[in-house]
């Protein structure tokens, strides 16, 4: 990808659509601290006209952009689609009419990740040098994102007449802004709400991108943000806990955004924080069936954070800039995990009126 910024010597220009949602909220905190990118547009029916907040370098303005208007603007660098599933196609028709159709797009909707044209973008699981091809990608679900990285590392070892079964609980955050019963407080209070008990889309893109067969149960729940998984995988042969741990620390040793650990993670050590926490490891007494838990921020790690992990890869910027750490207050296996001044694991976490 030609980019313009080694060609000005300068920041390169954002445009973000959707950015009056949580994930776009988000997406602004983060650009909002990244050197090189400037953020130049966002865009919102319901807020145009009313100032952004949250962005420090420069005063904006909310917009109500159309297509035609993206069809004008030919000096964009780098897309950031923050829409609802199904919204994106005649924005992104147009960003390809406007003379600029090497600019970066990064969609975060559901449109495009069964699309080989485009590039899936999980680094730790694809190989990132794809990633930095791209001019085209699409950021993985929140619940995938952390399914995958639950179930990747025992691909060869699932018992081939059977697939995995995955119980995933997300905060209301997940529910999006439009009031719903999914994400009413009062609904959600003492309660849990199970929906799409069955082909729910990301059960297809967990099972596409993997290759395998799974099962996805979703259910929400009254804390805000952040995502837990159960997944029961069934296996091919016999393991021990120890095995199955020494399996996973051994795939995601030097991936600083995901963090193995003994026991089972909890959500209220990953909200507001960048990684993904794996863990649990409860293996059945046959010694042929283990339950793994994941946990994830579906804001950050399961939508802007990957995003901006793209873009970076993408337009040639070290793979975590921009990220904001915040001192460690647990202790960790590693050294790499004890250094504050390394930019990834934890971010700033969000405000308590943001919750």
């Amino acid at each position: 990808m030609t980019q313009s910024s080694s060609i000005k010597g300068n920041a390169d220009f954002e445009m973000l659509a959707g950015a009056r949602g949580y994930t776009g909220q988000a997406l602004i905190n983060l650009l909002s601290t990244h050197s090189n990118l400037d953020l130049r547009h966002v865009s919102s029916r319901e807020l145009a006209g009313q100032k952004l907040k949250g962005y420090d370098k420069r005063d904006i303005t909310y917009e109500n952009l159309s297509v035609e208007d993206v069809r004008r603007m030919p000096d964009i660098d780098c897309w950031i689609m923050a829409l609802p599933n199904g919204v994106a196609k005649p924005w992104i028709d147009a960003i390809e009419e406007n003379g600029n159709s090497q600019s970066l797009i990064v969609d975060l909707s559901a449109d495009y990740r069964f699309d080989n044209t485009w590039t899936y973008g999980l680094p730790e699981l694809v190989d990132r040098s794809k990633i930095a091809k791209a001019t085209r990608v699409t950021n993985p679900g929140c619940y995938a994102t952390a399914a995958q990285i639950g179930i990747a590392p025992l691909l060869p070892f699932i018992d081939p007449n059977s697939y995995p079964v995955i119980m995933g609980v997300s905060g209301y955050s997940g529910a999006g802004t439009k009031p719903s019963p999914k994400n009413n407080v009062e609904n959600l209070t003492n309660n849990l709400i199970p929906y799409s008990l069955t082909d729910h889309i990301h059960e297809k893109e967990i099972s596409t991108q993997l290759g395998k067969e799974v099962a996805f149960i979703p259910h929400v729940a009254v804390w805000f943000q952040g995502i837990h998984h159960s997944i029961n995988i069934p296996l091919n042969k016999t393991f021990t806990s120890r095995d199955i741990r020494n399996i996973y620390q051994e795939r995601y040793e030097g991936e600083p955004l995901v963090k193995v650990i003994g026991e089972s993670p909890l959500v209220k050590n990953i909200a507001g924080t960048h990684g993904i926490e794996v863990g649990g490891f409860g293996v059945h007494s046959s010694g042929k069936r283990v339950v793994v838990n994941v946990t994830i921020d579906n804001l950050l790690k399961g939508a802007a954070t990957q995003a901006l992990q793209n873009i970076n890869l993408a337009m040639g910027y070290a793979e975590f800039e921009g990220y904001v750490p915040i001192p460690h207050t647990r202790t960790w296996p590693n050294e790499r995990d004890t250094d504050t001044s390394f930019p990834g694991y934890h971010s700033k976490r969000l405000p308590v009126g943001a919750r």
